[in-house]
């Protein structure tokens, strides 16, 4: 059995993390899967037995996503459009997969519709028909537009077998953000949240009482680093510790040097690392974005936290997880818009203060995932 993974990431690398976590569940069930990658991915991305195929490189110049662009830094056109489209194509056609999943589409990633409703297209008419899934996060971006939410729902009834939903539902639901999710309700499977860690201790001591400050893979947490550079000295409660800031591998190497030159002492200013889960465990605090990813590193350690959430552009994915967290009581949560180092070591303070939450939620997505994909794709050859 051959299966066909599409991601894209633009900013941040969530969409890549669980795009390889279920092409390895699938993987590991025998199944031979290729991960079709719009960007290049980060070196903390584990692609153990897959085939990769980048595409086209694009990525976003900014956090509005209001401009993408190629490897050259220069704005994607229709000739662009026409190269990605026919090395997706192609790659199907050479693929030729029992499974194919387009991970965040129809329910994001609109832009790249120009290429990929021409692969559903193939998809529909290729012979035999292979199983099509949409793999979606917990969360949407709600859009301004309504009909623009409409149309997902649409262009899933029209093309997907399956609505593979990232989610707990004891956390929260497809429709607290997908208003159309009732109309198609018998695509929809929870499989729990994606979420394997990577293996790997951290060196002795690394870690171990510190205040561990992350901000994903992406370049837009610049500004929280900054800020917890200032807010270590004003914290009553963890101005004595270690504070070890983890730098996203798409902050350039420019950037870290002027965040390690700012740091003095008992401040530790390195690269994001594969082992960040681990040092979480061993760590008396964190403070981090609210990525999917993170914010499940975050409950698993089961750490004091603080979140501030990225909200720049019309972004809202992380501030309504951030919101949901913290109504459960498992991290104080701080208004991008509204950050200073004060309110941050603040917000660090009643973190470390408050009795530790405790939530169980579902993280086996992968497995399962892979689980209802194969089941699903053996069933249509049965029949």
């Amino acid at each position: 059995m051959r299966a066909l993974i599409w991601v894209q990431h633009l900013l941040g690398s969530g969409h890549a993390v669980r795009a390889a976590a279920i092409g390895r569940a699938l993987a590991g069930k025998g199944v031979e899967t290729v991960l079709a990658t719009g960007a290049p991915l980060p070196g903390t991305v584990d692609t153990a037995g897959l085939t990769v195929v980048e595409l086209p490189p694009v990525r976003a110049r900014d956090a509005a996503f209001s401009v993408l662009v190629d490897s050259n830094g220069e704005p994607i056109d229709a000739a662009w459009d026409e190269k990605r489209r026919s090395a997706l194509l192609e790659l199907f056609a050479r693929t030729r997969p029992d499974i194919l999943v387009t991970e965040c589409f129809p329910f994001g990633r609109r832009r790249f519709r120009i290429e990929l409703l021409p692969l559903l297209d193939a998809a529909v008419e290729a012979h035999p028909k292979p199983l099509i899934a949409a793999s979606v996060r917990d969360i949407l971006v709600r859009k301004a537009d309504a009909d623009k939410e409409r149309q997902m729902a649409a262009i899933a009834r029209q093309f997907y077998d399956l609505v593979l939903v990232h989610a707990d539902p004891a956390l929260v639901r497809f429709a607290a953000t997908f208003p159309f999710a009732g109309e198609i309700d018998d695509l929809i499977r929870y499989t729990g949240y994606v979420h394997e860690p990577a293996d790997g201790e951290p060196p002795p001591g690394e870690g171990a009482g510190e205040v561990i400050v992350s901000c994903g893979g992406g370049a837009v947490g610049a500004a929280l680093l900054e800020t917890a550079l200032a807010a270590r000295g004003i914290s009553k409660l963890a101005g004595g510790r270690v504070w070890r800031v983890l730098v996203g591998g798409d902050i350039d190497a420019a950037g870290l040097s002027a965040l390690k030159a700012r740091a003095g002492a008992g401040l530790i200013v390195e690269r994001a690392r594969p082992d960040f889960p681990a040092l979480l465990k061993r760590a008396a605090a964190s403070i981090s974005q609210a990525g999917y990813n993170t914010v499940l590193d975050v409950i698993a350690a089961g750490v004091p936290a603080v979140l501030v959430p990225f909200a720049q552009g019309q972004e809202t994915e992380q501030e309504t997880r951030a919101r949901l967290v913290s109504e459960k009581g498992l991290a104080e949560f701080v208004d991008e818009a509204m950050l200073t180092p004060e309110r941050l070591a603040g917000a660090l303070d009643r973190a470390m203060a408050a009795p530790p939450g405790r939530i169980a939620i579902d993280c086996g997505g992968a497995k399962r995932s892979a689980e209802l994909l194969v089941t699903a794709a053996e069933n249509r050859v049965r029949r």
